[in-house]
């Protein structure tokens, strides 16, 4: 189940100290609204988009809103947007002399205007009480069929760690920066969600999962949605096999049950 831990509100440092980065690509329909409900967020004083070779007017759009963007000329998937994002960042600390590092909080580009419900994401670890946050949404969609990815994955860290995540895939993350830096290199593409939970619970961080009341674009259930799908299952099993193979074990059975 969900738990925060910290009750009552957890008032930011006067100078910030919440740095949201937002991998994206091909996102111009909503990250504007993204980007303008993250500045709203208590203690956010830097957004970044990272632009993953789009094709539209996502950078664009992004600047307009007032993210400072960084963008990938081509794409790289999204363990690659969010190191990006975070090299970024630590630029932008070297060049002020800040001490401590802000913490890195990751949303998604299609959020729009529920991004500026993330708040709670960043309140454990502000506190102290967590290395990093997961969100999980009050509400989700169900699409039917494509439940055999989010499965793979919960069983996967379930055998690596023990511990049972309600919504692995969730991009909606806030970390440390000791506790990113501790998770790098990320996984390729869509498995760094999956191996990032892996690898900082096997490094003793604590992790905690937070209601939220996010919502993500519905994705559809049309051949690029499909294809979507495919490309998450290949990365997911991909970062499986690589921290042990045994994480796979019985993944032509997530095809036949999906």
């Amino acid at each position: 189940m969900p738990e925060n831990k910290i009750s009552g509100e957890i008032k930011p440092p006067a100078g910030g100290d919440v740095a949201v980065i937002i991998p994206a690509k091909d996102e111009q329909d909503r990250i504007a609204a993204t980007v303008q409900a993250a500045q709203q967020l208590p203690g956010v004083d830097l957004v970044f988009v990272v632009d993953d070779g789009s094709a539209d007017a996502t950078t664009r759009l992004a600047e307009g809103a007032g993210a400072t963007v960084v963008r990938h000329a081509r794409n790289r998937g999204k363990g690659a947007a969010m190191e990006s994002g975070a090299e970024a960042v630590r630029v932008v600390e070297r060049h002020e002399g800040r001490t401590a590092p802000r913490h890195l909080l990751f949303l998604d580009a299609d959020l729009a205007e529920t991004a500026k419900a993330a708040a709670p994401l960043v309140d454990p670890v502000r506190a102290g009480a967590a290395d990093m946050t997961i969100a999980v949404f009050a509400t989700t969609v169900k699409l039917g069929g494509h439940g055999f990815v989010v499965r793979l994955s919960r069983d996967g860290i379930k055998r690596a760690t023990g511990w049972d995540a309600t919504q692995p895939l969730n991009g909606q993350r806030c970390l440390t920066r000791a506790a990113f830096e501790a998770g790098l290199p990320l996984a390729a593409g869509f498995g760094v969600e999956t191996a990032l939970t892996i690898d900082l619970l096997r490094k003793g961080f604590r992790v905690t999962e937070v209601e939220v009341p996010l919502a993500h674009r519905a994705t559809g259930t049309d051949w690029r949605a499909q294809a979507h799908r495919a490309r998450q299952f290949r990365d997911v099993a991909r970062a499986l096999a690589i921290r042990d193979p045994a994480l796979t074990r019985g993944v032509g059975r997530f095809f036949r049950s999906g």
